[in-house]
């Protein structure tokens, strides 16, 4: 990574479920972190659908996985973590999320944006979840035009939430990369963070493992790769 600035910035990642940001872009966090940004995480839903035992009852998963969110996201140094509790699997485009999106995104006032690529539908032997394509799009659309837009959503400028540009947004899973960060020295960190995720990772270190490789680079570094987006001013 390039540093990009010697004072301090502000980034929210955008996350369709608790574990989605450690996947996407821990290692950014925890370098970038360590390089003069703040991060925040917004987590859309509550993560109810993350479990097939059928002795899981879902109020006990939602508070397991929210519990391992707020552990990762400390691992990595994470400001502070927002949860929506939108029902798991079950993610609509709508005017509410949108507004909670939006909200975040006008309270905290980033300057970069870190959420999933909606583009990216399927992949090598893998479809993409519709909660990430979901979010996706929101994070997008709530970047430009909406947070930044007066008109849009006036409740929220009567409460002191001002309109609110954002300067870049990086995507993460994408199928169009141009932008990737070395994340050689800190990969442990963002493998620390992922274990926090024990509900979701049942292959455990096999798992982590095979993540391990194919985050390494022909050079034998390892890289997070986005689509990064500026935008005009």
């Amino acid at each position: 990574m390039n540093d990009e600035s010697s004072e301090r910035r502000r980034a929210l990642v955008i996350a369709a479920h608790p574990d989605d940001a450690e996947f996407g872009c821990a290692g950014t966090v925890a370098l970038w972190g360590r390089n003069g940004w703040d991060f925040y995480y917004l987590v859309c839903t509550d993560g109810s659908k993350g479990s097939n035992d059928p002795e899981m009852p879902p109020e006990r998963l939602i508070a397991l996985r929210r519990e391992e969110q707020r552990r990762a996201a400390s691992v990595l140094g994470v400001k502070e973590v927002f949860f929506l509790d939108y029902v798991d699997g079950e993610l609509v485009y709508s005017r509410d999320l949108m507004r909670d999106v939006v909200r975040y995104i006008r309270l905290l006032r980033p300057h970069a944006v870190f959420s999933h690529d909606p583009n990216q539908i399927v992949g090598n032997r893998f479809i993409n979840h519709p909660d990430h394509r979901c979010v996706g799009t929101v994070a997008l659309d709530a970047v430009y035009p909406i947070a930044r837009n007066r008109p849009s959503f006036p409740g929220l400028a009567a409460e002191g939430l001002e309109p609110h540009r954002v300067s870049d947004v990086y995507l993460w899973s994408s199928d169009q990369p141009n932008f990737e960060v070395d994340i050689t020295d800190v990969l442990e960190t963002k493998l620390e963070a992922l274990r926090c995720h024990r509900s979701q990772l049942p292959e455990g270190e096999d798992f982590l493992e095979r993540l391990r490789e194919r985050l390494r680079g022909e050079d034998g570094r390892y890289w997070e790769r986005f689509r990064h987006v500026r935008l005009m001013a």
